[in-house]
């Protein structure tokens, strides 16, 4: 056999590279058991040190150019697994080639989402964060070919869900935009998928129809109309005077709102310069994410982010009214850190599992210290906030049982 990996990673020379991965059960010490999506290759998982790598078997040459467009994917700051390396083993079946990837830390498949009570107010959000990858993909140039809720992982995002892509064996990447054709032909991709993934979780019968809050058959239709009312809002072009330049900031403003950094402004003067065409470009929907860790070194979520980015900066209109002078945003984002953050999320250190982050539980605790603070009449703080969440609900965390 041999290995390619990127640095710093395991050498995995320690495993089984002799025998087909369906057959690692009971010669790999190392293999763990998670749950995963319907996939057409062999798929298992494996412990080094209490981090956590996926393997997927394909078709000689095959992992390798996956591994090469994951490396892509990852390049233009896109949501989707980690590439680690590629290799070619030789079994008693023939050449095959693994892919190796990073698994995705407290990450869930859409059949957890569908199968757990517990997690039925997040599968709308589903949808929604499918349409917004795609949305991300395509304004990058990249053509999935293959969508569906099986090539997804989700991660919770402040009450949503975010969506990374799995599974890039179909993927092609152009230099720009992806032209109309590509895109209508991947949206029917991904409504010929999801119907057959539906189709398959209808055997299941934890899952009836009310549980998505859309009939089944109106489901990859929803995903469609939604990535077309985010595609228009972020690609649209706005016409405007040459007195409204305020309508410049506006603009951006928006789309930092959706979570989009913006790249490239672009003004083209039209009817004899009356009148300027207002173009943004996009670059990632990392906006708030980016900031956050700037200021702070927390790597969440981009909806956590933002509900984190709102505290900071009311913490630091707050900070600037009572000490009489304009408090930089970097203090404030210290302060909140060193004296809300960190305290509140040590206090909910029981209630963090692996499909709950810390950065979710504060979020959780946000919507809990407004609740509490709206049927009190006042401010009921942060620490009063987390005390009453886990009086009422670590109970419910331990038995697996809440959302």
């Amino acid at each position: 056999m041999k290995i390619s990996l990127r640095w710093s990673n395991p050498d995995f020379l320690d495993l089984p590279w002799d025998l087909p991965l369906s057959l690692w059960k009971g010669a790999c010490s190392r293999l763990e058991e998670l749950p995963y999506g319907l996939s057409r290759h062999p798929v298992a998982f494996v412990n080094y040190d209490g981090v956590l790598y996926a393997l997927k078997e394909l078709p000689l040459d095959i992992a390798e150019k996956e591994y090469d467009l994951l490396m892509q994917i990852e390049g233009y700051n896109l949501p989707s697994v980690i590439a680690t390396g590629h290799a070619q083993a030789s079994t008693p079946k023939g050449t095959t080639s693994i892919l190796i990837t990073r698994y995705l830390e407290s990450s869930l498949p859409y059949r957890t989402l569908f199968m757990s009570p517990s997690l039925e107010r997040y599968r709308k959000h589903l949808l929604d964060a499918i349409a917004s990858l795609l949305v991300q993909l395509h304004l990058a140039g990249v053509f999935w070919g293959d969508c569906s809720l099986s090539n997804t992982l989700y991660r919770r995002d402040a009450g949503a869900l975010r969506a990374y892509l799995v599974d890039a064996e179909t993927v092609e990447i152009r230099p720009d935009i992806c032209p109309p054709a590509l895109r209508f032909h991947d949206l029917q991709i991904m409504e010929e998928n999801i119907e057959c993934d539906l189709f398959d979780s209808q055997t299941v019968p934890s899952i009836p129809d009310k549980n998505i809050n859309l009939p089944l058959a109106d489901i990859s239709t929803y995903i469609r109309l939604r990535y077309q009312i985010l595609w228009e809002e972020i690609t649209r072009e706005d016409v405007i005077l040459p007195q409204e330049h305020f309508r410049i900031q506006e603009r951006i403003r928006a789309l930092n709102s959706l979570g989009f950094s913006v790249g490239d402004v672009e003004l083209t003067a039209t009817n004899g310069a009356s009148h300027f065409r207002l173009r943004v470009d996009i670059t990632d929907r990392n906006f708030h994410r980016n900031r956050l860790f700037s200021l702070t070194g927390l790597d969440v979520e981009e909806k956590q982010a933002q509900f984190m980015m709102n505290e900071i900066q009311e913490l630091r209109a707050y900070l600037s009214q009572t000490s009489n002078r304009n408090v930089p945003l970097d203090v404030a984002s210290f302060h909140w850190l060193e004296h809300t953050y960190q305290p509140v999320v040590k206090l909910l250190t029981p209630l963090v599992d692996e499909y709950t982050t810390q950065a979710e539980l504060y979020c959780q605790i946000l919507e809990h210290k407004w609740y509490l603070s709206e049927r009190a009449q006042r401010d009921v703080g942060h620490f009063s906030a987390a005390e009453d969440y886990l009086h009422r609900f670590s109970s419910q965390y331990q038995t697996g049982s809440s959302s």
